[in-house]
C-alpha cells in the first residue's frame, strides 16, 4: 500500500507531564481513507483509518486525551507540497470534562506530596 501524505499540521498542547509541546502531525490518505500520525518522545499514536479526512485529527485529539494530554490545538502547516506557514487558523479541541478521580492536576499531586511527606513528619 502506498503512502500518500496529504497534509501536515503543528499539533501543540500539554502532555500527561503538563510540559508544553509542539509536533508535527502528518495526515495520510490511502486505499482505506485517512489517518493521522504522531511522533512525540518515546510515543508513536497513529488513528484507525477515517471515512473522512475531517475525522482523522479528532480522533488523535481524543486518543491523546485519554492519556492525559490537554489544552491540544492544530494548525495545517503543508497542504501537499504547499507549505502554508502559520496563515492557517488554530483549531482547538475542547478538553473532556474531567472525572472526580482526575480533578486537580498538578495542584492535586502537589497536595498529595505535602499530606504524605509534612503531615507525617
Amino acid at each position: 500500500m502506498l503512502k500518500n501524505w496529504i497534509e501536515k499540521h503543528q499539533l501543540a498542547g500539554l502532555d500527561e507531564r503538563e510540559r508544553g509541546f509542539s509536533r508535527p502531525v502528518e495526515l495520510e490518505q490511502a486505499d482505506p481513507g485517512y489517518r493521522a500520525h504522531l511522533h512525540y518522545e518515546d510515543l508513536q499514536v497513529s488513528t484507525d483509518w477515517c471515512n473522512a479526512r475531517c475525522e482523522a485529527l479528532p480522533r488523535l485529539t481524543e486518543l491523546l486525551q485519554s492519556r492525559g494530554y490537554r489544552q491540544l490545538k492544530t494548525q495545517m502547516i503543508f497542504h501537499g507540497e504547499r507549505y502554508l506557514g502559520s496563515q492557517e487558523p488554530w483549531v482547538e479541541y475542547p478538553d473532556p470534562p474531567q472525572t472526580s478521580a482526575s480533578c486537580g492536576g498538578w495542584l492535586a499531586s502537589l497536595a498529595g506530596w505535602f499530606r504524605t511527606h509534612i503531615a507525617c513528619h
